[in-house]
């Protein structure tokens, strides 16, 4: 089996050192003697939809951001529409998960997003949304919890596109309505970073099971590893939260 992922502006858009999700992906991939395929996509690059079953987009800063929202528009929106219908996994992060939705709106001025969900995000008076974070989530007919970081100062809210779940701990979205995240089909936009996927395993297998389904055209059971290492991250994450 082969997992074939595509790293969405690698050099601008990871801040919050969520370069460590893909090696966590590599990693789980490896040790299960599955092929692990990395492609870098940056500023003016085209992509074939069909070639990639997990596209990964982290986060930037402000003016990176509204750089990169450009680029999506001109060189990727089409490709990045096409990857999601046809049932690529798509994971984004922060900056990455605002630019998913119609608009960012901050100081005034209007960054147009790839409207691939039905959410809007607009950077308000008031403090940021700083602090760690666990949210319920549900996926493959069963309740999990996330537990991460989230530092942002857009707040997201969401129309008809569902969240990923229900803020447990923590501001979420935009620390009135109790979601975080977006979900829809095989995509996935959140605010937990620093990294994600080490702090949440079970998140990586499913994204895994996910991209290789796209690419043989069934969902595996993927072997079970030795996650001791990786449930400690875990519960530490999620007893920041509750303390926090």
């Amino acid at each position: 089996m082969k997992l074939r992922l595509l790293s969405l502006y690698p050099d601008q858009m990871n801040i919050y050192a969520d370069r460590g999700n893909m090696l966590f992906l590599q990693h789980r991939c490896e040790w299960r003697g599955i092929d692990f395929e990395v492609t870098r996509c940056g500023p003016g690059d085209r992509f074939d939809p069909g070639a990639f079953d997990l596209l990964y987009m982290g986060g930037g800063q402000d003016r990176d951001q509204k750089a990169v929202a450009r680029d999506l528009l001109e060189t990727k929106q089409e490709s990045m529409r096409k990857a999601k219908e046809t049932g690529a996994a798509i994971l984004a992060v922060c900056g990455g998960y605002q630019l998913l939705g119609h608009s960012y709106e901050l100081e005034g001025e209007r960054i147009e997003g790839l409207g691939l969900v039905d959410l809007k995000t607009v950077r308000e008076p008031g403090p940021r949304l700083i602090g760690p974070v666990s949210i319920e989530v549900d996926l493959e007919n069963e309740k999990r919890v996330l537990a991460g970081f989230e530092n942002h100062g857009g707040r997201t809210r969401l129309g008809a596109s569902a969240p990923l779940g229900r803020v447990l701990h923590g501001h979420g979205n935009n620390g009135e309505d109790g979601f975080e995240g977006v979900r829809e089909d095989n995509l996935i936009g959140t605010y937990l970073h620093g990294p994600l996927l080490p702090k949440n395993a079970w998140l990586a297998d499913h994204l895994i099971s996910t991209g290789l389904e796209h690419h043989h055209g069934e969902r595996p059971e993927l072997e079970p590893l030795e996650d001791s290492l990786e449930q400690a991250a875990h519960e530490a994450a999620l007893a920041a939260a509750r303390a926090g």
